[in-house]
């Protein structure tokens, strides 16, 4: 097997700026060509940096367009063979054309390929999840036997009598499974791993390796496809070559810092279905360097939390988008944190700002006015709170 799936993964930063460069513009292009829809301001865009220039599409914003305008919502679809459903409700289209998932680079990094027979644990009913590995899988040329999810024990006699290779589905079901092959008596042929949709803890990803499975992950939704996927390298994630990822302030489009934690905010360069910053309500960071495995796309950390961190407090709900609305409020703050505690019986409330001068008092009307309820400001140095992607910290305990 050839170690990179395409020449795409090892070309240089200047080449891969300038394909997506004009693959963005050709998605752009699609977006404002729609008829009866303008879901892109008129601003001007011409490079990729000029994307925070855009707002953020935000999947609330996405299932009430697709009240609107069933089923797309108004976003030019091309190609499209299935229609599937996530929870909001939310409909996302499917294509049936090669690799339109883009996840076949994540099963060749995984070591599957032709030869393999894939048992795909992932679920085939409403949710694309089953198709997407599948049509990733056929993108490598390996075999699948569509297992979909549930019915374990009958997993394990299918997965002996075809002689299956590789899995593919969330990294705890796979435990499941080797554990009621063993319960059973039964020897399963099982050597590769490609999983995604839930955490592998590295105690997990080890029982693997001890029973001669090499474990990998990847990170895509059901909107996107393949965001980013693990290498052989296992030091963080590489990003599909077929998106623009940026990391944002949680309720913002504004980008942080390089390696600060942020919301995953992803344009895809699919054409059949122009996503143009779509939020993934996830968090992650992006690495420095290089991944040793050559393949020289930017990689991010992976997983590292939810970004919508929505809490209620005093029986008000705070949102991450009234944190971004009090900052941009003043010119002298630099960041800010809501604090979540308890005050003996009671709720309390705390707004931590960075800021380079300014007024308590001028910060606590604009809590009250922005937050809809009092809380205590506490005025810091800036860069004085920790850049781990949260803007609202729930420090209560009702133990």
């Amino acid at each position: 097997m050839t170690p990179y799936f395409d020449e795409l993964e090892t070309r240089s930063a200047d080449a891969r700026e300038a394909a997506q460069t004009a693959s963005l513009m050709a998605q752009i292009a699609r977006v404002r060509a729609a008829e009866d829809t303008c879901l892109l301001e008129d601003v001007d865009v011409t490079e990729i940096s000029d994307l925070p220039k855009l707002p953020v599409l935000r999947k609330s914003d996405l299932a009430q367009w697709q009240k609107e305008k069933p089923p797309f919502g108004g976003i030019p679809v091309s190609n499209a063979a299935h229609v599937f459903q996530s929870p909001g409700p939310i409909y996302e289209p499917g294509g049936v054309s090669h690799d339109w998932w883009r996840m076949g680079r994540f099963l060749h990094a995984a070591g599957i390929g032709a030869g393999d027979l894939v048992q795909n644990c992932f679920g085939y009913h409403l949710t694309p999840a089953g198709m997407i590995f599948e049509s990733g899988a056929r993108a490598v040329g390996a075999m699948v036997l569509p297992a979909g999810t549930g019915q374990t024990e009958l997993q394990v006699q299918a997965a002996a009598a075809v002689g299956t290779t590789a899995y593919a589905g969330t990294p705890d079901y796979l435990k499941v499974i080797l554990d009621k092959a063993a319960e059973m008596g039964v020897t399963l042929n099982i050597t590769k791993a490609a999983v995604g949709g839930g955490a592998l803890f590295p105690a997990m990803r080890q029982d693997y390796a001890e029973r001669g499975i090499s474990c990998l992950q990847c990170y895509a939704t059901a909107d996107l496809g393949n965001i980013a996927y693990e290498s052989p390298a296992m030091e963080g994630m590489i990003l599909d070559e077929g998106v623009i990822v940026e990391i944002v302030t949680p309720g913002t489009g504004d980008l942080v810092a390089p390696g600060e934690v942020g919301e995953v905010v992803v344009t895809t360069l699919n054409p059949d279905y122009p996503l143009i910053r779509f939020a993934t309500g996830d968090l992650s960071a992006v690495m420095p360097g290089q991944s040793p495995c050559g393949r020289t796309n930017t990689r991010i950390k992976g997983w590292m939390g939810r970004a919508d961190q929505t809490t209620k407090i005093k029986g008000m709900f705070v949102r991450p988008e009234q944190v971004a609305a009090l900052v941009a409020r003043h010119d002298e703050i630099v960041k800010a944190r809501v604090i979540a505690s308890r005050d003996g019986a009671q709720d309390a409330m705390t707004v931590q700002v960075e800021a380079a001068g300014g007024s308590a008092e001028v910060f606590s009307a604009s809590v009250v006015d922005v937050l809809k309820m009092k809380g205590a400001v506490e005025i810091l140095a800036p860069g004085s709170l920790p850049r781990d992607g949260l803007v609202i910290e729930d420090q209560r305990s009702y133990d």
